[in-house]
């Protein structure tokens, strides 16, 4: 009776092993056709093939040294701006009794400073993936979002980057203005600018790009927001810029993150439910990446604000529904899947990973919906 079992369990053994034997024979096809090309050939010839191909080879090696893993990742970032001993909201006086135009001196903002430190984290500690030229030329023409490897990093930037632009935003728009009525700061504007500038540009935009020709990369543009936020800390923490600490602008901001965070759901609840391929989804992983990069923006980007309104959270005694928001959003961050699959909701062998960063996003957005709603009372 076990026969036919044990025959069918000789086939499948000796399938899987003749797969094996065809991928490996496919991948040193073309070490092997190479090499007996090299060997055929003149010597002048194989050291002209050979100063065109190291550089290539060079160049790929670097890239995928750079794509492989993020460098100086750290949950708690936000422990190195030294906001424990702040006693003044972003913007106020530190001292009124005696201050003159050339001697006051005002409380900086943690919450600058924390945008200014994920750019910095983007692209002078780590190089912005987007951008780069193996990148964005893919894996033989297939967009490296579309395959299982070399993705998650950018994937990662990009959501950092998100939450950063909406930030830079609304610092621009309304913290760094009297009442949102006032003229623009005009560091706060260039800023603002050069978060927005495109994401994908290197020194030479191809043909189907605008504009056509060489131009600046996109890590230099981020590299001057990070120079406008400075100039504009330096005026504030001499009295001479504005950071507007109160209530209304608080809940717009949480509004603004809730929605920001809320359509990253949404992606993931769509591609959770149209995809449950598990470990076969070649979009699972960067769509999980991007969804975890931007909230371990928020996860700074909030610590610092509870900081710069530390009055007005005191005064509307959010502190508890502010330390809970912020357990939330550090257990997303602290997902660490070894292979981030997009299986059934029920199923028992393939996880649904989307679906879980998704739950604990949720949970973020109902405490700052929560936060809002107490701040609008």
């Amino acid at each position: 009776m076990l026969d036919p079992l044990i025959e069918g369990f000789k086939g499948l053994v000796s399938g899987l092993v003749a797969l094996v034997k065809g991928l490996w024979f496919s991948a040193i096809w073309p070490i092997r056709t190479a090499h007996q090309f090299m060997v055929r050939r003149a010597m002048w010839i194989r050291i002209a093939i050979g100063l065109v191909i190291f550089p290539i080879l060079i160049s790929y090696a670097f890239f995928i040294w750079n794509a492989s893993w993020i460098r100086d990742y750290d949950i708690h970032y936000a422990d190195k701006f030294n906001m424990t001993n702040t006693t003044v909201s972003a913007g106020d006086q530190v001292a009124v009794e005696g201050g003159t135009d050339t001697t006051r001196t005002c409380g900086r903002s943690f919450t600058v400073d924390a945008v200014k430190y994920l750019i910095d984290f983007n692209v002078n500690k780590n190089t912005w993936m987007s951008s780069h030229p193996l990148y964005k030329m893919g894996f033989f023409g297939v967009d490296w979002d579309h395959t299982w490897i070399l993705d998650n990093k950018a994937a990662f930037q990009r959501g950092i980057h998100q939450a950063v632009g909406r930030t830079a935003i609304e610092i621009s728009d309304r913290l760094g203005r009297v009442r949102g009525t006032s003229q623009i700061d005009p560091d706060l504007k260039d800023a603002r600018g050069n978060v927005q500038f495109n994401q994908y540009t290197w020194y030479f935009n191809p043909f189907d790009s605008q504009p056509f020709g060489p131009t600046t990369p996109t890590p230099s543009y981020f590299r001057r927001t990070i120079d406008k936020l400075e100039s504009y800390q330096a005026r504030l923490m001499k009295c001479e810029a504005t950071f507007d600490a109160r209530a209304d602008n608080l809940m717009q901001f949480l509004d603004r993150i809730a929605n920001d965070i809320g359509s990253t759901s949404a992606s993931l609840k769509t591609r959770a439910e149209d995809y449950n391929s598990g470990w076969f989804d070649t979009r699972a992983d960067d769509i999980f990446m991007n969804a975890k990069g931007q909230l371990y923006a928020y996860y700074g980007i909030l610590r610092a604000v509870r900081v710069d309104f530390s009055q007005v959270i005191e005064t509307r005694g959010l502190n508890a529904l502010w330390d809970q928001m912020e357990a939330q959003t550090l257990s997303a961050v602290m997902l660490e899947p070894s292979i981030i699959s997009n299986g059934d909701e029920d199923g028992w062998l393939m996880p649904t990973h989307l679906t879980t960063i998704g739950f604990y996003i949720l949970r973020v957005r109902s405490n700052l919906v929560e936060l809002r709603s107490i701040l609008d009372r």
